[in-house]
């Protein structure tokens, strides 16, 4: 595997979901961009892979996502003001400059129906790296994603999973070492689950479909660990998801606090 430079490795989010059990804000918006403390969890997400020098985005949309189109479109205007010169077309002069996103973003139309494997399948066209990073448009964490890539590339598998420790409803990790041997959306005991932040080395795109029915965190990932080519980097510091409406009060409650404990940026 040639060196790569955080800045040269694509971070693929998965962003075209519906966020059923988050109805109350879904039915209006897309699930990245439910806001925390005033800015789309999508934002927070991308701020920490930037912090590590991670600054290149695809992003995987679906459901509503000309309202994340949108955003980026206009990132720029929102955040700082600007004087438009009328009848001259592109004629924007912003003051007091106050973007400091030197990202490069790439929205990608992936289906409105399709699961995240497909969604992720359909984005291989944007990888030209020996590999790259994928997570999901809805989780954040106190994460060094530095530190996860540098175990990826130690342990020379085709993936890793960031293994957590949240409440037990979700799906759990089977590991011995540091080998996923089971892949696991049901719990049946305590343990490791998905965190959600991935790095695959590109053969990885072998093992999906382009299919709708596509999912990533069933056939795919179960070979992948049959295969004992899924390893699993644990992070046992803070890690929270926003499926629910009370995950977005709590993590509203956090950022009010001042010091949300994944905002490692400043």
């Amino acid at each position: 595997m040639s060196p790569l430079d955080p800045k040269d490795i694509p971070v693929v989010m998965l962003c075209g979901g519906r966020g059923a059990r988050l109805q109350e804000e879904t039915e209006f918006r897309p699930k990245p961009m439910v806001e925390i403390g005033g800015r789309p969890v999508l934002w927070h997400i991308m701020k920490l892979y930037a912090h590590f020098g991670f600054k290149r985005f695809i992003l995987c949309l679906g459901y509503k996502g000309e309202m994340i189109k949108s955003y980026f479109q206009n990132y720029e205007a929102m955040n700082n003001d600007f004087t438009v010169s009328l009848g001259k077309p592109g004629q924007i002069h912003f003051h007091n400059e106050r973007v400091a996103e030197d990202w490069t973003v790439t929205l990608a139309n992936t289906g409105e129906t399709a699961m995240t494997g497909a969604r992720v399948k359909r984005i291989e066209k944007y990888i030209h790296t020996d590999l790259f990073m994928l997570t999901y448009g809805d989780g954040v964490a106190s994460l060094d994603v530095t530190q996860l890539l540098e175990f990826h590339k130690q342990h020379r598998k085709i993936g890793t999973v960031t293994g957590v420790h949240p409440p037990p409803r979700f799906g759990q990790l089977t590991v011995k070492g540091k080998t996923v041997f089971e892949f696991n959306e049901k719990p049946t005991s305590d343990g490791f689950i998905n965190g959600g932040f991935f790095v695959f080395q590109k053969r990885f795109f072998d093992y999906l479909s382009d299919e709708d029915g596509c999912y990533l965190e069933r056939e795919p990932l179960e070979r992948l660990a049959k295969e004992e080519e899924l390893v699993m980097y644990p992070h046992k510091n803070f890690w929270q998801c926003m499926d629910t409406y009370r995950d977005l009060q709590l993590l509203n409650a956090l950022w009010a606090t001042g010091n949300p404990p994944w905002r490692v940026w400043r």
